[in-house]
C-alpha cells in the first residue's frame, strides 16, 4: 500500500466514498444545483431586471383606456348636441309665442281701419302753430303699427326724430275715458297740452269734464293705462 499523501490527493472517487457515495464528481454535482438555486434566488431579490407585465396585459389595458375615453367623448359629444338642439328648440318657441302674443294685442294707438293716426291730423301742429292741421299722405310716416300724416316734409322730419314728444298720450284715445278705466276714440279737435304732452278727448263736452280736475285726471290714467292698453279696441 502506497502511503504517499499524493497518493491519498489523487485517489480514486470510489476509493474516497467506499459506500458508493458521490465522491468529487458527487460532490460537484451537489454544488452546482446549489449555486443554481443561489442565483435564481439572487434574481429574485432585486439582482435581476424588475419583472414585467405580460405584453398581452398591456395590450389589453391599453384597448380598455381606449375605449373608456372613447366612450367619454361619445357621452360629452352627444350631451353638447342635445342641450344645443333644446336651446334652439327653447329659443325657437319662446320667438313664436312672443311674436303671437304681439299679434293679438290690441293696437297700441287709435287709428282709422285705414290704420292712419289721429285720422289723419298732423301731430306736430298742435306744438307748432297751436293747433290742429290735416295731413297728406304725402308726408306720411309709420310708427308703433300706425301711419302718421303730416301737413309738411319738416313736420314729418321732426316726428320722425322723436316720435314720443309729439305723440299724443294713451295711444291717442280720450285721456279721460283711460282714467275711468276704459277706451275710447277721440276728436282731433278736443286736445290740450299739458306740460309738453298732447291729450285727446272723445269730444268737446268730454274735455269740460277733463278739464276740471286735469292733474287728478292724468295721475288716474298713468296708472290705468297698463291695463286699459290690454283692452279691445273701440
Amino acid at each position: 500500500m502506497i502511503h504517499s499523501p499524493m497518493f491519498h490527493r489523487f485517489r480514486s472517487p470510489q476509493a474516497a466514498d467506499p459506500a458508493g457515495g458521490a465522491g468529487f464528481l458527487g460532490q460537484g454535482a451537489r454544488w452546482g444545483v446549489s449555486l443554481g438555486l443561489l442565483a435564481i434566488l439572487a434574481g429574485g431579490c432585486g439582482g435581476g431586471s424588475a419583472p414585467t407585465a405580460p405584453p398581452s396585459a398591456t395590450v389589453a389595458g391599453d384597448t380598455v383606456a381606449a375605449a373608456d375615453l372613447a366612450s367619454g367623448t361619445a357621452a360629452e359629444t352627444t350631451s353638447e348636441t342635445t342641450t344645443e338642439t333644446t336651446t334652439e328648440t327653447t329659443t325657437e318657441t319662446t320667438t313664436e309665442t312672443t311674436l303671437a302674443a304681439e299679434a293679438d294685442r290690441p293696437p297700441a294707438y287709435f287709428t282709422t281701419p285705414a290704420g292712419v293716426a289721429i285720422d289723419g291730423t298732423d301731430a306736430v301742429a298742435y306744438f307748432t302753430e297751436g293747433e290742429p292741421r290735416a295731413g297728406s299722405p304725402e308726408f306720411s310716416y309709420d310708427w308703433q303699427g300706425a301711419t302718421w300724416q303730416f301737413s309738411s316734409a319738416d313736420h314729418r322730419d321732426r316726428f320722425q326724430a322723436n316720435p314720443e314728444a309729439y305723440a299724443p298720450q294713451y295711444g291717442g284715445y280720450c285721456a279721460w275715458a283711460v282714467s275711468q278705466g276704459y277706451k275710447a276714440p277721440t276728436d282731433p279737435t278736443a286736445w290740450s297740452i299739458v306740460e309738453g304732452k298732447l291729450y285727446l278727448n272723445y269730444d268737446r263736452r268730454i274735455q269740460q269734464r277733463w278739464e276740471k280736475d286735469i292733474p287728478g285726471f292724468i295721475a288716474l290714467a298713468n296708472d290705468l293705462w297698463t291695463q286699459v292698453l290690454e283692452m279691445e279696441a273701440p
